[in-house]
């Protein structure tokens, strides 16, 4: 909306600023966290006072989650409200990407809302169904694929797969084929973050590390100069989205600072459901989608503990890991709280540098 104040700077000098993704995007990383910090302590006092004793905590589930009863849930609230405004308030309104991110991250935020709702009324753990919830999270995606190929200026760099660490190679997969494969990487990107939620600030960092790293991805594959010098594939428009990027950062300090052990709030599936949508739909707007694998590989590394769990359980009877997802493993072992997070917080800056090296390793 204040990128609207540029045309005027022809009479107020200082309105200039506003055509610079730089400076806007500092502003939104601003005005979210300030955002937060305003309605966050209001948020958290009316998420407790509806919702009695709190977030459930599985029996099953490691013996120190039982003293955070009656700690809130749904403070995804908060990162939605904050992200809402802020990209409102500093994205050039006209950008398609930056609009179809924003709508895939409400969107996958309302479904999780569901979910916790349920929760939280029911008093059961398990919320919607998995086929309800994989419904809704499709059927977002699907509109969200769509419209990101119908608003990319090039349909054959749009429907195709670009390969990190080769400069030139661009798998054409085609509408067929494009479309259910950038659904599954949001869906996808979506359950992982919500299975990483499971300790105080555990998620919030790593996703506050792998947006921080897909804004600066966005303005470089947005600039046709900086794209061409680091051979990655240019698609216009989606510089834009480092202005979400940034007020997806802001929106998540904010919240870490309310979530930081121990945890006044939980985000809830509000919250992460959302948050790993817009990864997964920014990714795929960028022509990243493998890069997120690698940024995002903390997330990956929780997904598939769960799935071998699962496998291994169903064809064995055996379980893999003490418990699923791995932190819990973790947890189960005597590792403190503290320890795992800040040790998985390791892990994923050093592979979203990984992830970036990726940009000049071609």
């Amino acid at each position: 909306m204040l990128y609207l104040l540029y045309p005027f700077s022809d009479q107020i000098n200082v309105f200039n600023l506003f055509r610079y993704l730089t400076f806007r995007t500092g502003g939104a990383v601003m005005t979210a966290l300030v955002i937060s910090f305003i309605i966050g302590p209001r948020l958290i006092g009316w998420l407790k006072s509806k919702q009695g004793e709190g977030q459930p905590i599985r029996e099953d589930g490691p013996e120190g989650h039982f003293k955070k009863k009656g700690t809130p849930t749904m403070g995804g609230l908060m990162i939605l409200i904050a992200t809402t405004i802020s990209t409102l308030l500093w994205m050039d309104m006209s950008n398609l990407f930056t609009w179809i991110v924003l709508l895939v991250t409400i969107g996958y935020g309302l479904v999780g809302f569901g979910d916790d709702y349920l929760k939280l009324t029911k008093r059961n753990p398990k919320g919607l169904s998995g086929r309800m919830k994989l419904a809704g999270q499709f059927g977002i995606a699907l509109s969200a694929a769509v419209a990101i190929v119908l608003a990319s200026a090039n349909e054959e760099l749009a429907t195709g797969l670009a390969l990190p660490f080769f400069k030139d190679v661009l798998l054409p997969l085609g509408w067929l084929l494009f479309v259910p494969m950038a659904m599954v990487v949001m869906v996808g990107s979506s359950n992982a973050v919500n299975l990483t939620d499971g300790l105080d600030g555990l998620a919030i960092v790593p996703v506050m590390i792998a947006t921080a790293c897909f804004g600066l991805i966005a303005y470089l594959t947005g600039n046709a100069i900086f794209a061409n010098y680091l051979q990655i594939h240019h698609v216009p428009g989606t510089g834009e989205l480092a202005v979400f990027c940034g007020a997806l950062v802001g929106a998540g300090l904010g919240f870490l600072w309310f979530n930081a052990p121990p945890a006044m709030v939980f985000m809830g599936d509000t919250g992460s459901l959302a948050m790993g949508g817009a990864l997964g739909a920014i990714a795929v707007a960028t022509k990243h989608e493998l890069v997120l694998v690698i940024i995002g590989g903390l997330f990956v590394l929780e997904t598939v503990s769960v799935i071998v769990q699962v496998t291994s359980y169903k064809l064995t009877g055996r379980r893999v890991f003490r418990m699923a997802p791995l932190h819990h493993h973790f947890e189960k072992k005597g590792w403190a709280e503290p320890t795992i997070v800040i040790r998985f917080w390791i892990i994923a800056v050093v592979l979203a540098l990984i992830g970036l090296s990726t940009l000049k390793l071609r």
